[in-house]
């Protein structure tokens, strides 16, 4: 009885990985949740202001400084937008690069999240220092496989922080056969690890905590979608970029600066398990049978097997890109030419962390009258709150403060969110009445 009649605010007051800054906010008075926010504070970065007047040259390369860890997804996103809207028919070799270059982003961006964020969760560390000692094989090949994904980034990119390789109509420049032979071979070679990757993510310890949400992803009628394709969720809908608008809503809340999304009033959630719920009928043949032998079923309504599907769209991410590049060729131009003109471009891909969506409004002259740019964080916002809720129901309200405390930090890494936690254990102040 003394336990049911507890009281205890939880208060994380820092919330920091590498952009932005949050907190959580915890009441428990007498066996129940009264409180529970995910306060976001960050300053205004005021970056779709400063777009405006600014030429569709400038844009893929200023939209990619939005986020050191996901710039591509950015940069190909504002230059689909453009592109549909100009009329701009890419060359077949600039769409296949287009893919492989964003391949690159998610191999290094899931694997720093694995093995660097999120793996140390289960099992006890307070860090991969930690975690190397007792995994030691598993951090180098995590490492490993983080490096090639920079070095295919930077392939296309001329570097792999803030790259600068795409422009509107395609891209700047071209890798030469014999740059393109040597990540072949480093592509091949890190399969194998890729799939141990995969076996030993599954074999992870996660907590079984089933609960019913919506997911929303692109879809694609032949590939797993990453650069391109519709909008899907797993009630059936399909839309394309320019109708996000009719069924996806942004709101205010009093205790975040951050913009909360919903779809059809609802929570909801993007990233790297909605894509495999909608899309792993699209995984090549090897992949599945390699991910039914963990014996994950899918759609799977535990949040926490995000981490064995990012081991999954590694693997997949190395297998687009060696079929990609195989008969790679150098073209005769790496961009088509452009004629700007005047109206409203919207575009989506499927950045790392979920579904990215853009929408500029054009003058004749090709400079931007306003833009509007929904990153998949601010869509997870009101789902990680909501997950926050129904995973400490399900884990036990009794249990001590620093024990639900870790268990909090554990949900909310395992979002990988742009604006929160995973690197740090998080100061907190305890009170009871």
């Amino acid at each position: 009885m003394s336990e049911q009649r507890r009281s205890v605010a939880i208060h994380v007051p820092v919330l920091t990985r590498v952009e932005g800054e949050g907190a959580l906010d915890l009441r428990i008075d007498n066996g129940e949740i009264t409180q529970l926010r995910l306060r976001i504070f960050e300053p205004p970065r005021f970056f779709e202001k400063f777009l405006e007047g600014r030429s569709y040259t400038e844009i893929p390369d200023m939209v990619a400084r939005i986020c050191g860890i996901c710039p591509v997804a950015y940069q190909a996103t504002a230059a689909q937008a453009l592109e549909r809207l100009f009329g701009v028919e890419l060359d077949p070799w600039a769409r296949a690069m287009r893919r492989v270059f964003y391949c690159g982003e998610w191999i290094q961006s899931h694997s720093l999240h694995i093995h660097l964020l999120a793996a140390p969760d289960f099992f006890g560390c307070n860090s991969v220092i930690e975690l190397a000692r007792i995994a030691p094989q598993e951090v180098r090949r995590g490492l490993r496989i983080q490096a090639l994904g920079n070095e295919l980034m930077d392939l296309f990119g001329a570097r792999s922080v803030h790259p600068v390789g795409i422009r509107v109509g395609g891209f700047h420049g071209a890798p030469s056969v014999e740059r393109i032979g040597d990540i072949r071979d480093k592509l091949r070679a890190a399969l194998p690890e890729a799939e141990a990757l995969i076996r030993w993510a599954a074999g992870i310890a996660v907590p079984q905590d089933d609960q019913d949400f919506v997911y929303v992803a692109m879809r694609h009628p032949l590939d797993y979608a990453i650069e391109c394709g519709d909008i899907g969720a797993s009630d059936g809908l399909h839309i394309g970029a320019e109708a996000y608008d009719e069924h996806f809503a942004e709101r205010h809340e009093p205790h975040s600066t951050a913009l909360f999304s919903s779809y059809r009033q609802r929570p909801y959630l993007v990233g790297p398990l909605a894509r495999l719920n909608l899309n792993h009928e699209r995984l090549p043949a090897r992949i599945k049978a390699l991910l039914a032998a963990t014996g994950l079923a899918l759609p799977s309504r535990n949040l926490f097997h995000s981490l064995l599907a990012r081991a999954v769209e590694i693997l997949l991410a190395l297998h687009e890109a060696l079929r990609l590049l195989d008969g790679y060729r150098v073209p005769d131009s790496p961009w088509v030419p452009v004629t700007p003109r005047a109206g409203v471009a919207t575009g989506c891909t499927e950045a790392p962390r979920g579904l990215l969506w853009h929408r500029y409004e054009m003058d004749a002259d090709g400079c931007v009258v306003s833009a509007r740019i929904v990153p998949p964080t601010s869509q997870n916002q009101a789902r990680i709150e909501e997950d926050l809720r129904l995973s400490l129901l399900d884990f036990g309200l009794d249990h001590p403060d620093e024990a639900l405390r870790l268990h909090c930090e554990k949900v909310i890494r395992n979002y990988d969110p742009c604006i929160s936690c995973a690197t740090h254990f998080l100061r907190m102040k305890v009170e009871r009445t």
